[in-house]
């Protein structure tokens, strides 16, 4: 991975602090999304200090609200012109129903939006690197089926069925996104990490709340380092250099929840998320021949 560009956000805990030290000890330039930059500065130090790589830098975004992840995307673009590998890493489980600076519901706005608009903002300096990979961390895959009608949780909200929901979204826009990327050499997967006792239960429903606290849950969570091994595996593995629009679990290819294969809806839902973001439309035409 020496002289590869890497840039993965939610990379100062859990999953997101392994893959990126994972990449780093490949070699490669390895760019940290971070919310806060004193947690940031910490682990940037950490990793350099584990890695033997100073190539570690840090940006810092709150992404729940879309102004900040513009900047991010202008600050990397600054400073970078390629980008061979974007994992979209972060995530929250929020207990309760919290809207961002932008009026969205949280956990749509930062599990799914977030990847959507920064994913868009980068593609063309993606597409300038091909070859190049975009990961998407997911989850579990649950027949639920999008709610166009509610995508926000105003009515009988639920915080673990909002949770797959952005989730179930974020399959279905790796899907979308790989289809448009056809012909690019620029792929995109997603993937479950396992259930991994992380930072995204800070603010969780109750009963996982409370599951992660007792000790029988070091039987059901994975450790982050372990968690982190598909992403990495996506990320610098060259037998699925050119996989794409698939779902992995424990490094190998599975089936992703049956809403997700539908393209009418993957194909919708990138509307709804394109006026939602005010992203340009002729970001990620497709380059397939007519």
């Amino acid at each position: 991975m020496l002289g590869k560009v890497c840039l993965i956000t939610g990379a100062t805990s859990g999953i997101g602090k392994a893959t990126a030290l994972g990449l780093a000890q490949t070699g490669a330039t390895v760019v940290l999304v971070a919310r806060n930059a004193k947690q940031g500065e910490a682990i940037q130090t950490e990793i350099k200090q584990q890695s033997g790589n100073e190539a570690i830098e840090l940006l810092i975004a709150d992404l729940s609200s879309q102004a900040a992840i513009r900047q991010l995307a202008q600050d990397f673009l600054a400073h970078h012109q390629t980008l061979h590998v974007l994992i979209n890493n972060a995530g929250v489980m929020m207990g309760s129903r919290t809207i961002t600076v932008d009026g969205i519901e949280t956990m749509l706005a930062v599990n799914y939006l977030a990847p959507f608009l920064l994913t868009n903002l980068l593609l063309a300096v993606i597409k300038a690197s091909s070859p190049a990979r975009i990961i998407n961390v997911a989850s579990v895959p649950v027949n639920i089926r999008i709610n166009f009608a509610d995508l926000q949780a105003t009515r009988r909200y639920s915080g673990f069925r909002q949770y797959q929901h952005t989730k179930l979204a974020l399959v279905l826009f790796t899907y979308e996104l790989a289809r448009r990327l056809r012909g690019t050499g620029v792929t995109a997967n997603c993937l479950h990490p396992g259930t991994v006792g992380t930072n995204i239960l800070r603010n969780p429903p109750p009963l996982i709340g409370l599951a992660a606290k007792i000790p029988i849950a070091s039987l059901v969570f994975s450790s982050p380092e372990k968690g982190a091994e598909t992403s990495l595996y996506l990320a610098t593995a060259p037998e699925v250099e050119q996989v794409t629009g698939k779902y992995f679990r424990k490094k190998k290819e599975a089936h992703s929840a049956k809403e997700s294969y539908d393209e009418q809806v993957a194909q919708r839902l990138w509307e709804v998320s394109e006026e939602m973001t005010n992203v340009a439309h002729q970001n990620t035409s497709s380059n397939e021949p007519a």
